[in-house]
């Protein structure tokens, strides 16, 4: 997976910049998924390579700007032969489990990979110049385009924290509400 998915992305990106850069124009689309953006059980390797590639083409980004090429990323939502491979009694397993889907994973099943390819025109024309360094979800009708990791709430303190200081804090306010995708289950009997 991290052969094929993350090298592979970086290897054609690699020749392609060297291209771009002498012609001082060009756009790069990667191929991300969900499962590297939001996490999916079972699927730590794939996750791994397909994060990889969302950081990678925010660095490409960086770096390639200001050549006047733009690097943003997909993560398609789709019926493919990978995903159909996947047995329902997995996903039941998983839900029996307290395991959470990703969110909305149930319209793959009616997702056609053809509705992925004009945003792909999208972010290859002159209309996107501007846009550098995002990632969008893309299926059927809907493409969004999925907020960058940012603090979202922070606490402060001059110096280390005191774990007697920190516990309260943290839990009362820094990660109030938050959800355990994958809540530890009772014992079975």
């Amino acid at each position: 997976m991290i052969s094929v998915h993350l090298k592979g992305t970086f290897t054609v990106v690699k020749h392609a910049c060297i291209l771009f850069r002498q012609q001082r124009s060009g756009r790069i689309i990667t191929f991300s998924s969900e499962s590297g953006l939001v996490g999916n059980s079972g699927q730590a390797n794939y996750g791994a390579a397909k994060s990889g590639i969302a950081g990678f083409t925010k660095v490409v980004a960086r770096d390639m700007g200001r050549y006047g090429v733009t690097a943003n990323s997909i993560a398609p939502r789709a019926m493919t032969r990978m995903v159909a491979g996947v047995p329902d009694s997995a996903r039941e397993t998983r839900a029996r489990g307290g395991v959470a889907s990703i969110s909305g994973e149930e319209t793959i099943v009616s997702a056609d990979p053809d509705d992925i390819a004009p945003f792909v025109v999208y972010l290859a024309s002159d209309y996107a110049a501007n846009i550098n360094g995002q990632t969008f979800l893309v299926y059927g009708g809907n493409v969004s385009i999925m907020s960058q990791p940012r603090p979202a709430r922070s606490i402060y303190n001059q110096g280390q924290w005191p774990t007697e200081v920190l516990a309260p804090l943290a839990r009362d306010y820094l990660t109030k509400g938050i959800s355990n995708p994958a809540p530890p289950q009772p014992p079975r009997q």
